[in-house]
């Protein structure tokens, strides 16, 4: 009889690292899903390729950093790191190569079919030809730099996911070989029309030109070949935080050093010289197991540009989202004020617009005289962003604004100490955070004076305060004039910005104290309901599902009879359907048009269910080192439409991928959930 007891299962973890590349390769059965609009497919394997840059510059990055210690380390699942690098590069590749013949093999003659034409130099017509040189002469040449290699010249920096041409020249006098660098500028188009006309849909690749140049960067000196490269670096910052040194300056001391990450990857245009590969190498410091030899083109996503051309019969039919039908009354837009003293709203994006709901209550806010306050965390937010030029309004008028803003935000770190540096000159208190912790959640806390009485408003989401990614990706919030919410949010605020340590709250579970063991209480409490036959169930829908504790907790409820249900986007690391161990377990993951980026859960409750809705996923940086919230939702209504569309999400026959014991991911279904969701938000609105 096998074991209860999730210990006596060595196996029971995926490793994290194995799985998230399996999610890139959902991405990828998208690309190569013949049914999706042609530039959507194209548009997909820009994701992926992205995806795979960021993967490399943060997560095998911090491996090697491990690894360099020397430290034996094992990952949950028993994998050493040399073990995990070894199994990365082996699936890389793979994934790679797909990757490049998707694009090469079925992407690009579609493409041409449809009159969207990749060239090379040698396929140019000569009047091409010539109008591409002048352009070349005009354009081009006047950014390049080539950098010689030799004794007098050492080998230069290469900057992290630059293309560069690595160009073997010969002194024809003395027939000795020279090595050059050429980096290809990123300021410039990749793809160069070949035609004037932009009703002409033909490119061609930016580092063809210049290789079609080269002798003119060296005159009086062979061109013998050349090979195209790309670096990619560590750009995991560790920022030693100090309660004694400001931290904008530690960061910017560190976003300085993160240019000089050491390489983690090089990718070459296959085939390359041995010798020139050699070269690279030893200069930049990687072995071989480094090296991803890439067919066809480099940084594929580039592929943006091409998804950027104005085809709407290649893309997804346009979608508008449609405004909460409580926030209008037909074509005007109704006070936010009045409608939450009606009851809370659920706003469901990119189904229900952001710039009508989240945006419209910052900025009424800020318009009102009769609002005294506005205090808001930011994460990541859009580059001209309404809700920050709103913060500015009402400090200009002369209300307190309070704004966390969080400059640790991985690859946003310049641009959200731009803003902090904005909000400051207009009079905003602009605070940091916490001393190691990131501050990660969505919050927003309007104190209005209302016949004398002080009544809070508040929204908490799952997703940034960006309007540009709330038409992309699928979140959800909560518009609320709780009282208890209310002052739940007072307290986290007095906390980030004061000396508080409260860590209790009232409809709020807040990490890194509260979230951890507030959700493995109620998974245990499942796990007795099941057992004393009461109701009991347990649904989640996150990110990522990494978290042990969390994992083995899911376990014991499965082997009391809980039956689980996990959408999970990204990363999971539970295995479900072990007999034993998981076998009431069952988990999906939907990737499609819409970035499925929501957190919400559900607990049976033994027939008193409830539903938390938040920014954290299951991971151990959410839970310990992050300022995270989960939110109780309490409205009768907003329960209900959590559970219809939790429902429809894990309903049969919907286009999603099942995850099976044995760690495979089998895609099934035919059903589009997220259109269905479009179709219904139109309805709803008109």
């Amino acid at each position: 009889m096998p074991s209860t007891r999730p210990g006596a299962h060595a196996d029971r973890y995926i490793n994290r690292e194995l799985s998230w590349l399996d999610f890139n390769a959902r991405v990828l059965e998208l690309a190569e899903d013949d049914s999706l609009p042609l530039l959507e497919r194209v548009k997909f394997l820009a994701i992926f390729a992205g995806n795979l840059d960021e993967f490399y510059m943060v997560r095998i990055a911090g491996l090697k950093r491990r690894q360099s210690t020397g430290l034996t380390v094992r990952s949950p699942d028993g994998l050493t790191i040399r073990e995990q690098l070894a199994r990365v590069t082996e699936r890389t590749r793979d994934l790679v190569h797909r990757h490049a013949d998707v694009f090469t093999k079925d992407i690009s003659p579609r493409l041409e079919e449809a009159g969207i034409r990749i060239v090379h130099w040698g396929e140019l017509a000569e009047h091409e030809a010539k109008r591409l040189r002048e352009y070349f002469r005009d354009q081009v040449f006047p950014v390049l730099t080539p950098l010689a290699v030799d004794p007098a010249h050492p080998f230069p920096y290469i900057s992290g996911l630059s293309l560069n041409l690595a160009v073997q020249v010969r002194d024809p006098d003395t027939g000795a070989p020279r090595f050059a660098r050429l980096k290809v500028p990123n300021n410039v188009p990749r793809f160069v029309r070949v035609a004037s006309s932009d009703r002409d849909a033909t490119f061609l690749p930016l580092e063809d030109l210049i290789a079609a140049h080269l002798q003119q960067l060296f005159p009086g000196l062979d061109v013998i070949d050349h090979h195209l490269f790309r670096v990619t670096r560590n750009a995991d910052l560790e920022v030693e935080e100090d309660r004694d040194e400001d931290l904008l300056q530690a960061l910017e001391r560190e976003l300085a050093r993160r240019r000089f990450g050491p390489a983690v990857r090089l990718e070459v245009a296959e085939p390359m010289d041995p010798r020139i590969l050699d070269v690279l190498m030893s200069e930049l410091e990687v072995d071989g197991s480094d090296v991803v030899h890439v067919p066809g083109l480099l940084d594929l996503a580039a592929l943006w540009e091409l998804y950027g051309l104005d085809r709407p019969e290649l893309k997804d039919e346009p979608f508008v989202p449609a405004t909460h039908p409580r926030l209008s009354e037909g074509e005007t837009p109704k006070s936010v004020f009045a409608t939450l003293r009606e009851g809370d709203v659920l706003v469901h994006h990119p189904y229900h617009s952001f710039a009508t709901s989240v945006q419209r209550f910052i900025e009424q806010a800020a318009a009102d005289p009769n609002v005294l306050a506005i205090k808001q965390t930011l994460y990541r937010t859009s580059g001209d962003s309404p809700i920050v030029n709103a913060l500015i309004d009402a400090a200009e008028a002369g209300k307190q604004v309070v704004v966390l803003v969080e400059v640790k935000a991985r690859f946003d770190e310049e641009a959200n100490i731009s803003w902090a540096r904005s909000l400051e000159r207009a009079g905003c208190h602009v605070v940091y955070g916490l001393v190691g912790l990131k501050t990660h959640c969505k919050t927003a806390l309007v104190v209005r004076r209302e016949s004398g009485v002080i009544r809070r408003y508040c929204h908490i989401g799952t997703g940034n305060y960006n309007p540009k990614t709330a038409r992309l990706y699928e979140d959800l919030g909560i518009l609320t004039a709780d009282p208890r919410v209310g002052a739940d949010l007072t307290d986290l605020f007095n906390t980030l910005t004061g000396y508080s340590r409260q860590t209790t709250y009232r409809r709020l579970m807040v990490a890194p104290h509260g979230i951890r063991p507030g959700l493995l209480e109620k998974i245990r409490r499942e796990a007795r309901h099941a057992r004393e036959g009461r109701p009991s169930g347990i649904r989640i829908k996150v990110n990522s599902l990494v978290d042990e504790e969390v994992i083995d907790a899911l376990y014991d409820a499965s082997s009391a009879g809980v039956p689980v249900e996990l959408l999970i986007r990204g990363i999971c690391s539970l295995r479900p359907g072990v007999p034993g161990l998981s076998e009431n377990v069952r988990v999906r993951s939907i990737v499609g048009r819409f970035l499925e980026h929501s957190r919400a859960m559900w607990f049976a409750g033994g027939g008193d269910d409830e539903w938390w809705i938040g920014s954290s996923d299951l991971m151990h940086r959410n839970l310990d080192r992050r300022v995270e919230v989960l939110l109780r939702v309490c409205d009768e209504t907003a329960e209900r439409e959590l559970q219809e569309t939790f429902d429809a999400a894990m309903a049969e026959g919907v286009r999603c991928w099942e995850l099976g014991s044995d760690g495979t991911w089998t895609r099934t279904g035919e059903c589009d959930y997220q259109g269905a969701l479009m179709a219904a938000a139109v309805d709803h609105a008109g």
